[in-house]
């Protein structure tokens, strides 16, 4: 029996998860257009996480002691901020101490909010890198400046931890807290599958989601299974600098979308797919490409079932040298324990890729992918 193909691969057979809910819609319809099987994973709600007790503790020692710097790093965030300010009637006291502060907005939207309450930004910071706050606070004198830092999810650490290495007294302002997963079984799972090669991309859309996403990660111990597929083809994709810092501290290897916009996005990942990033096994059958549902032979998509995937990806993992009955056996889904079902598992992979010499037999030793040595 002859498998049937797709005319071309585009991103068929590919599993890709969305870790965070900007762009999620646009960007899961748009990778499902070009085949892909798209999970979204919710990122941290924020709903009613206004910390009002902390908050309040720390807009009264702002007034008591002035802050020389007040770093916006949210819109939305500075504008819950001063709502409640105004429901604890303390607006007087501090528009009296803003005044003379300076401010720092983190993108246009945080500048908004500080324009919208009556202030100026002396600087506006484009990127979600933390530097270029860190370099105009250090020209001003960092040693001993009392900055406050209104937070925003995980990014903030970043900023915070380099004022005080700088010499910094920071007030870190909790107005919006990370809250908790919508549901962390789903987040659990997703860090499950890309540790057993069950994934080919994981998209980071925000900082927040990329921080629950490595928390899982860690209290599974699945962080070095994932660090070894993100060195041998899977795409940990991050929506710029702000994710992509947290990703690489956690020593992942990740790409960063140009902009943090579905396009961009989707390039990113086609382009992955598509240009030769991933690894190639040359076999006497063909040009192989692994996809966690099937394979790719000479730019052909073959749709694989769990088991067949699985037997072919140790082959392929393996380039050529032959792997064991019982090794083979290891790679195999739960539940499939003896020796007899890597034979039946080889022989069902022949007949659905429809390329009976692709895997070869080593007699008395096992099974071996049929590399072309050719070149």
């Amino acid at each position: 029996m002859t498998a049937r193909r797709s005319t071309g691969p585009g991103l068929a057979g590919c599993s890709i998860v969305i870790a965070g809910v900007r762009h999620a819609p646009s960007l899961s319809a748009a990778l499902e257009r070009r085949g892909a099987n798209v999970l979204r994973v919710p990122e941290p709600s924020n709903a009613s996480a206004l910390h009002e007790g902390v908050l309040l503790t720390r807009t009264a020692e702002l007034i008591a002691d002035a802050p020389d710097v007040v770093v916006v790093t949210s819109g939305a965030g500075f504008r819950a901020w001063t709502r409640m300010v105004h429901a604890n009637d303390l607006s007087d006291a501090l528009l009296e101490t803003f005044t003379r502060t300076r401010f720092v907005a983190w993108g246009p939207r945080a500048e908004g909010a500080v324009r919208h309450a009556g202030f100026t930004c002396e600087l506006v910071v484009a990127t979600d890198s933390p530097d270029e706050i860190g370099t105009y606070v250090r020209s001003r004198g960092v040693g001993g400046a009392r900055v406050a830092v209104q937070r925003h999810g995980a990014r903030t650490d970043a900023l915070e931890a380099l004022l005080v290495a700088h010499g910094a007294s920071v007030v870190s302002v909790p107005v919006v807290g990370s809250g908790t997963p919508q549901d962390p079984l789903v987040v659990r799972r997703t860090v499950m599958q890309a540790a057993a090669g069950e994934l080919d991309a994981v998209l980071f859309t925000s900082a927040s989601g990329a921080e629950e996403w490595l928390r899982a990660a860690e209290s599974t111990r699945a962080l070095d299974a994932v660090r070894r597929r993100a060195s041998t083809g899977a795409l940990l994709l991050s929506a710029g600098p702000a994710p992509h810092s947290l990703l690489d501290v956690a020593n992942l290897r990740t790409t960063v979308a140009a902009r943090g916009r579905v396009g961009a996005f989707v390039r990113e990942v086609v382009e992955h797919f598509g240009s030769g990033r991933r690894p190639i096994i040359r076999t006497a059958s063909g040009a192989v490409e692994m996809r966690s549902g099937g394979a790719v032979i000479d730019g052909r998509f073959v749709p694989l079932a769990r088991t067949s995937a699985s037997v072919l990806g140790a082959l392929f993992d393996a380039g050529g040298h032959v792997l064991s009955r019982e090794e083979l056996v290891r790679s195999l889904p739960r539940g499939r324990e003896r020796v007899h079902a890597a034979e039946m598992a080889v022989a069902r992979l022949r007949e659905a890729l429809g390329a009976p010499d692709i895997v070869k037999t080593v007699v008395k030793r096992g099974y071996r992918l049929n590399v072309d040595e050719s070149d």
